[in-house]
């Protein structure tokens, strides 16, 4: 982190990409019933939950997330504390290479052995067990669980990962419960995956899964192949989402601010003749 703050101070665009980051980004995010990460949840062998130390504490699941969520805030909004510091800025740099990071999922980085040494097999990252128990539909279920979501319903957005199409491998896991949606969309990785990323569309119809091919110039094929992946049962609407909800909540809100106003707990401030015309009868007669 002090490499890092030492260069966006310089730098108004990248402090301003950072920053952005911090008041939009966390380790995971809960979008209209479905859970979004970019990473893995570290898990055993078993299936089950592993427990990871950070900061002393034993913890995994949703706990082990939402502690380190609250570490890299600190790590990046500094503490008066030098060695609580330095400890926030190590952990940043565990997470970007560390064997139980759930945000890089293997269990060393062989960068060094793949640059210096000709041997193969000291080039081997072996990744968590996450990704291959992320084929079975219970443990998706399971994490959605973990995380207080319904798990019939819910679905798991994961990145990461790039999908290796060629080779047979699908970016749809645990019996359409999880989709992986990064798929390679750096050019670096296509040669090696055949496809260049996809985009999860999910509409009020359903889910539609659009598959990318690389771009080559003046070829004029760039229209993605899209596939319905799960079609609702029942069309969703704008009171079914987060931010329908958020709006009644907020329509809530008004209503009991006319009440009080009406009853005349709230004193006249400036022009209120908007509430003179509005009709609570119903409202006070609940």
């Amino acid at each position: 982190m002090k490499i890092i703050g030492a260069s966006f101070r310089h730098s108004k665009v990248l402090h301003n990409h950072i920053k952005f980051l911090y008041n939009h980004g966390s380790m995971y995010k809960i979008c209209n019933g479905n859970l979004l990460y970019h990473g893995c949840i570290p898990m055993t062998l078993e299936g089950e939950f592993m427990e990871c130390t950070a900061s002393g504490k034993k913890l995994k699941g949703k706990a082990l997330l939402d502690h380190i969520n609250s570490i890299v805030y600190r790590g990046y909004f500094k503490d008066k504390d030098i060695e609580l510091e330095n400890e926030y800025t190590d952990f940043m740099w565990y997470l970007w290479c560390g064997a139980e990071s759930p945000i890089y999922g293997k269990d060393k980085m062989a960068f060094f052995e793949r640059y210096f040494i000709k041997d193969s097999k000291t080039h081997v990252e072996t990744f968590s067990p996450y990704y291959q128990l992320n084929e079975r539909e219970d443990i998706s279920k399971k994490i959605l669980y973990e995380f207080g979501l319904d798990s019939e319903q819910g679905h798991i957005i994961n990145g990461h990962v790039p999908v290796k199409i060629k080779d047979g491998e699908s970016p749809i896991k645990g019996n359409g419960k999880l989709f992986i949606i990064d798929g390679g969309i750096s050019k670096a990785y296509q040669s090696k995956t055949g496809i260049a990323g996809y985009t999860l569309i999910f509409d009020s119809h359903g889910l539609q899964l659009a598959s990318h091919m690389p771009f080559v110039q003046d070829t004029g094929e760039y229209t993605p192949s899209i596939s319905i992946v799960e079609k609702m049962d029942k069309r969703i609407n704008i009171e079914d989402t987060d931010d329908g909800k958020e709006l009644a909540r907020q329509m809530e809100d008004i209503m009991e601010l006319i009440k009080a106003y009406r009853l005349g707990f709230v004193k006249e401030k400036g022009d209120v003749s908007a509430f003179d015309n509005y009709d609570m009868d119903y409202k006070f007669n609940n």
